[in-house]
């Protein structure tokens, strides 16, 4: 079952659309700030221009310092409006990615469709690399409006001084934007292949960090690192094609914009030495084509990065636009807090029947640890209801029946390998901050030494994936943060493999009394769990096969006694 996103499904230029949507109000200020940004530096060799023409005509110092006042003006607008322009832009471009990268994120704690290859590597890419790229047309689309402003404003004033050089200006431009515009579509296909292929090979890396132990274990480590390397060559290969056609672009828009400006010297040269225009045209005109070299520059790189944000936004599409796996109900669980599995069959499983009452401690016995893998994903909604046959309810009402949010508000799956973050012991205990059970989750879960051996506590920092501490002491973080959780229904899988016998007693005989009054389900073969259970079901051949105490299964089931014992 899935949260279903709130938005429809949309295709990459439907987010490009939707990002420009929700920022007009900061694109119009910022396109308005940065054309005075560029009317301003435009202005600056028509003034000098003028400056010229005027002083040699008139020769007063009165001219001259007018002229002196009006450079100053257009000075502090061009500082003032480019510092504010790229503020307000830069705001919105970040706030934007921001948007994006917390759907994908959303997204990607949910299972997305089957028939979208994805690996949480890749999904991680495409929020933060392929978000920030597509929020990138907020700051796009004004720069390209500002610049077009300036080669706007240069060939009407170029124009006014000789019709030829204003048309000079227009038609280079129209020619250097047609061949870039051809060119920038090589870009995008380009940059949509590598970032794929920077996500495959994220992905691989994700999977060797996960797997390394027991990589290391049987000897594979060798021929993982070999897998790992021919993906990341072959993302450095398409790299490389990317830089490839990144360079070439970009030589041929400085050549063209350099041809352009020496055509508009020479041109200006040419009718100045005709007498067509006056000394100081000539000196606006010869400005004019040296400054315009930066916002043609500015202007023709933008048909790129709009390639490159289309091509992100498609890659992000592929996430938020993947269909659900089944559309998840809309109810909420009722007041009791019951657990019924009702004749499921999935994987291994076959006909699993059980209830657990509310406020009820049970123990399932899981021989086949693939049962209990399979056990354990329906509860935490990996497995949709319609992939499975028979039913679960929760507070007496269907999965299917019930939305995603409501039924994790009201069970918790602890999972078998929960991950750890980086930070520190109370924020992976408590990520929401909102617990008003941390200490007694501490103590139940035995984690107290780990706090008092170190003089920080709970604030003592925790690497990513909890790399500086222990493999037991990992597994009492996670068992913490499932109990501060605090919820209805609790499901635990395993939760004591890495710890000594003793902790594990402790652990058992805390939790019980912790938990007391609350519904609890842990699938575990762990005798301290299973002997503080209120009731054990014995899960073999993925069937319910038994259901007692667990003393009086270990004297009357041989089969439960061999399987549990220590």
């Amino acid at each position: 079952m899935t949260t279903p996103d709130t938005q429809r499904p949309r295709p990459g230029s439907d987010i490009l659309r939707t990002a420009l949507r929700r920022n007009v109000g900061a694109m119009t200020w910022g396109t308005v700030l940065m054309g005075l940004y560029q009317a301003g530096e435009t202005a600056f060799p028509i003034a000098l221009g003028l400056i010229v023409e005027h002083t040699m005509r008139d020769r007063s110092l009165g001219s001259l310092g007018v002229s002196i006042g009006a450079l100053a003006v257009i000075i502090t607008t061009v500082s003032l409006s480019w510092r504010f322009g790229m503020r307000v832009l830069q705001k919105a471009n970040t706030t934007e990615a921001h948007r994006w990268r917390v759907r994908v994120a959303a997204c990607g704690l949910q299972p997305v469709a089957r028939d979208v290859d994805l690996k949480s590597g890749e999904v991680l890419t495409i929020a933060t690399e392929d978000a920030d790229q597509t929020a990138d047309i907020i700051e796009v689309v004004p720069l390209l409006i500002s610049s077009l402003v300036a080669v706007v404003i240069a060939a009407v004033a170029l124009g006014l001084a000789d019709l030829r050089l204003g048309l000079l200006v227009i038609v280079g431009t129209v020619a250097i934007l047609s061949i870039l515009s051809v060119m920038s579509r090589r870009i995008g296909s380009s940059t949509r292949e590598q970032q794929a292929r920077v996500a495959r090979a994220g992905a691989k890396v994700a999977d060797l960090i996960i797997g390394l132990r027991p990589l290391h274990g049987f000897g594979g480590n060798h021929a993982a690192f070999r897998s790992y390397r021919k993906v990341s060559t072959e993302a450095k290969h398409q790299a490389i094609t990317v830089a490839r056609v990144n360079g070439a672009y970009a030589g041929t828009a400085l050549a063209l914009n350099a041809v352009l400006a020496t055509a508009v010297t020479l041109t200006a040269g040419w009718l100045a030495f005709e007498g067509r225009i006056n000394i100081g045209e000539l000196v606006m005109a010869v400005g004019l084509a040296q400054f315009i070299m930066e916002p043609l520059k500015l202007f023709s790189e933008m048909p790129k990065y709009v390639m490159i944000a289309r091509a992100s936004a498609e890659r992000m599409a592929l996430v938020l636009a993947a269909p659900a796996v089944t559309t998840p109900g809309a109810e909420r669980p009722a007041a009791g807090r019951d657990l019924e599995v009702d004749c499921v069959r999935h994987g291994v499983l076959r006909k699993v029947r059980f209830q657990v009452a509310a406020g009820e401690f049970v123990a399932v016995a899981a021989y086949q640890p693939r049962a209990a893998a399979d056990l354990a994903s329906i509860l935490a909604l990996h497995v949709p209801p319609d992939a499975y046959e028979g039913a679960v309810r929760v507070g007496g009402r269907d999965l299917a029946d019930l939305s995603t949010e409501a039924v994790r508000e009201h069970m918790l799956v602890n999972p078998y390998d929960g991950e750890i973050f980086a930070g520190t012991l109370r924020t992976n205990i408590d990520p929401s901050g909102t617990s008003r059970t941390v200490p007694e989750a501490v103590e139940a879960s035995m984690l107290t030494d780990v706090v008092a051996l170190h003089r920080e506590g709970l604030d003592y920092p925790v690497r990513d994936r909890g790399a500086n501490l222990s493999g037991g002491q990992r597994q009492r973080l996670s068992l913490a943060r499932a109990l501060a959780a605090d919820t209805e229904v609790l499901v635990l899988r395993d939760p004591t493999t890495a710890v000594d016998a003793v902790t594990e007693q402790l652990i058992a005989r805390n939790v019980a009394k912790l938990r007391r009054g609350r519904t609890t389900v842990v699938i575990t073969s762990s005798p301290a769990l299973l002997d503080a259970a209120d009731r054990v079901l014995v899960l073999d051949d993925g069937v319910i096969t038994a259901e007692d105490t667990h003393r009086n299964l270990l004297a009357t089931d041989e089969d439960y006694c061999k399987a549990v014992a220590r």
